[in-house]
Parts: structure tokens; sequence; C-alpha cells
């Protein structure tokens, strides 16, 4: 049984854009897998442990890191694709 050969425009390419966002995706698991460097209570933040805003600023960190890597791909997908980027 041989292996189907993909075609040269299917093959999976690692470019600058998607390491960039492969590091958007991962920065958040780091961060949050690191307890050491946030298992703290000073400073605090209107009266809440850094432990705690600590952890709530990553939510909307994420969110922003998140967006930023599906519009890097989206853009590079239509650009290779042979659309005009944004």
């Amino acid at each position: 049984m041989t292996q189907p050969v993909a075609s040269p425009d299917r093959r999976q390419v690692v470019t600058p854009t998607r390491v960039v966002a492969g590091v958007c995706l991962i920065a958040p698991f780091v961060a949050m897998l690191w307890v050491s460097s946030y298992a703290r209570v000073e400073p605090k933040l209107i009266g809440i442990p850094f432990f705690y805003w600590y952890q709530m600023a990553w939510v909307l960190i994420s969110t922003v890191l998140t967006m930023l890597a599906y519009k890097l791909v989206q853009r590079e997908q239509r650009a290779r694709k042979g659309g005009v980027a944004e």
C-alpha cells in the first residue's frame, strides 16, 4: 500500500507567521503553568491579591493573543491562495 503524495499547495509549511501564531497560543499556558512566578499575595490591586488578579489578567491577554494568532493565520492563508491580504 503506497502513501498518497500531497500536492505542493496542500503541504504544511513552517513559516514565521505560523511560528508567531504558535508562540501567541503557547504563552498563556507557560504563564499559568509557572505557578511560582505568581504564587504570592503582594502587590495587591484594589485589594485583590496578586495571585488572583494575575490569573484574571491572563484571561484577557489570552483572548487578545488567540485573536491575533487567528488573524495572522487567516491572513497568511488568504495570501497563499492569491487573495488580497488585509
